[in-house]
């Protein structure tokens, strides 16, 4: 007796999306309705911006560091990749806490000490003047931070989303005179790009999560902001599910958009 096929199972139904946005409309409700929620809402919120600010900016510098050393990875020079791999595996084996630090208190003088001697004749004659370590603010250096930590996450991303692209492509590109830029402009980087996107979009949200580590630098983000008021009121428990819930509503609605933009890819590429 022939076995029935099997009948085509259904997409399941996101259960859990719909629990969680139960659970956000009434933290919502409950927050307006609630004079202590409420303030301790609006004294969080006002650390979004700064916390918004430093992952964008954050990621699109990692973004650009990271594909270039994705690039010098898989040159035809034995010393470019050596060079990359080097930056790839020391930046990863420290953890972003410990480069926070180091960026902050290490790397910022050192930085300014090199500055100014570079800079020292035109400092001499007057056409510049000296540059001090508190000119290099705690914002920025955290921004730096970040932007050298995850660079070495994302040019691995990079790279395997380049390499995932078929030589047969590339190798009928060159037989059609296509410069080596004009190869990875028109041929390569479009195809890996839908490799790229999911892990891409991924370390995004991680970032987001990551940049709540500013905080410990005194940078008003959300946890910094929750930090003080917690300190002064000592209301913990009220403050920090503030927090949770704001980082909630932004990590999982980045996440949701950026399923959304996959899934049009796959369903273009489909097409």
């Amino acid at each position: 007796m022939a076995t029935p096929p099997a009948s085509t199972p259904k997409s399941d139904f996101p259960w859990w999306l719909a629990a969680a946005i139960v659970l956000a409309v009434l933290a919502a409700l409950y927050i307006a309705t609630s004079d202590l929620y409420a303030q301790v809402f609006a004294t969080v919120a006002k650390g979004i911006g700064i916390t918004v600010f430093v992952t964008v900016v954050a990621f699109a510098l990692a973004s650009a560091i990271g594909l270039g050393i994705a690039l010098m990875g898989l040159s035809g020079s034995r010393w470019l990749r050596q060079i990359a791999r080097f930056y790839v595996e020391i930046i990863r084996g420290v953890p972003i806490l410990v480069l926070l630090f180091w960026i902050a208190f290490a790397g910022a003088p050192a930085f300014v000490a090199a500055w100014n001697a570079l800079t020292a004749p035109l400092q001499n004659a007057g056409l510049m003047g000296e540059l001090l370590v508190r000119d290099v603010s705690l914002l920025w250096r955290a921004i730096m931070a970040l932007t050298i930590g995850y660079s070495a996450f994302i040019s691995e991303v990079f790279r395997a989303g380049i390499q995932s692209v078929e030589k047969g492509q590339i190798e009928a590109a060159k037989a059609l005179g296509l410069s080596r830029t004009q190869r990875f402009r028109l041929i390569v980087f479009p195809q890996a790009i839908r490799t790229i996107l999911p892990p891409l979009g991924n370390d995004f949200v991680a970032m987001v999560k990551d940049s709540s580590l500013v905080s410990v630098l005194g940078v008003a983000d959300i946890t910094q902001m929750g930090k003080i008021y917690a300190a002064g009121s000592f209301r913990f428990f009220e403050t920090y599910s503030i927090v949770a819930y704001i980082y909630l509503i932004l990590t999982v609605g980045l996440s949701l958009a950026l399923r959304a933009l996959e899934q049009r890819l796959r369903r273009a590429q489909e097409e």
